[in-house]
């Protein structure tokens, strides 16, 4: 059974698309209709801007979103997962490819989500930190001692990210090693994601999803919030809503996926390697490539 896994923020880069939009007619209608669908010309900071562009929220998860469903539309019609799953914004990605969510209705709904981040972001200083070499329980039982801080993203075994306040992370990273974490380094990000920080978020958000219209998945989507495969169009819109707050738990997802039969995994989108080396680490024996296009 072969999966198709589909990356979140962190997997863009300057020039995203750009050799596909000068080279394939398909890309670039593809291209064309979410410009006009956002009403400003992403196409052109994908293409051209800097790094620090990239890194908006309000840019990167739509650049992102589109960049993988470019590649899928690319790769041709025919080409039909067994399994989806992706990493936090990658599961709208996911749930395009599974035919559960129109294009337009996906990108609409990743623009507001980017959008109702950054307004949360703003409200309240908070960040994140990633934790390497250190069991997730450790971690999980080191966070419920302070206040305002949580397990965030579950990525692979030994490697958790927390989301929190700035003095709580500040003080969980002290604590984490001097507790044996091999590294445990804030992050450049904006604020706390997949926390109670995103409330406003997934409140905003919440609204659009119950307004779109979702249809069976072709085949089973992983949704992050229980690491389950989901078919049930109301149950999938539920989870999505509960995700901004909840942690994402990848590490649990492709354990459970493997159990359940996927022997291959292609990893569709953004540099073709970041959830790659997250599966890698999850199972080694498991073939992950990225898709060809």
């Amino acid at each position: 059974m072969t999966a198709f896994v589909f990356p979140g923020q962190g997997a863009q880069f300057t020039g995203m698309g750009k050799a596909w939009y000068e080279s394939n007619d398909t890309a670039k209608a593809c291209f064309e209709e979410a410009n006009t669908i956002l009403g400003y010309r992403l196409s052109d900071i994908m293409f051209e801007g800097s790094e620090e562009e990239l890194k908006q929220t309000k840019v990167t998860q739509p650049a992102i979103f589109l960049h993988s469903i470019v590649a899928m539309r690319m790769a041709g019609m025919d080409l039909k997962p067994q399994a989806v799953a992706g990493h936090s914004l990658g599961e709208f990605s996911a749930l395009v490819a599974a035919d559960a969510l129109s294009f337009s209705d996906g990108l609409r709904l990743v623009q507001q989500r980017a959008l109702a981040m950054q307004k949360a972001c703003e409200l309240t200083e908070s960040t994140m930190a990633a934790i390497v070499g250190m069991e997730d329980e450790k971690v999980e039982n080191i966070c419920a001692t302070i206040d305002d801080v949580v397990p965030a993203n579950y990525n692979c075994p030994g490697q958790l990210v927390i989301s929190g306040s700035l003095s709580g992370i500040e003080m969980a990273v002290e604590q984490l090693k001097a507790a044996g974490a091999r590294k445990a380094v804030v992050l450049s990000v904006g604020g706390a994601f997949h926390s109670p920080f995103m409330e406003p978020a997934r409140e905003e958000l919440a609204k659009a999803i119950e307004n779109t219209t979702f249809s069976e998945p072709s085949c089973p989507i992983y949704q992050n919030v229980d690491a389950l495969p989901s078919t049930d169009p109301e149950g999938i819109k539920a989870k999505l809503i509960q995700q901004l707050t909840s942690s994402v738990r990848w590490t649990q997802t492709i354990e459970n996926m493997i159990k359940d039969g996927c022997k291959d995994f292609v990893e569709v989108g953004g540099n073709g390697k970041t959830l790659r080396n997250l599966i890698r680490r999850v199972d080694r024996s498991v073939p992950t490539k990225p898709l060809e296009v």
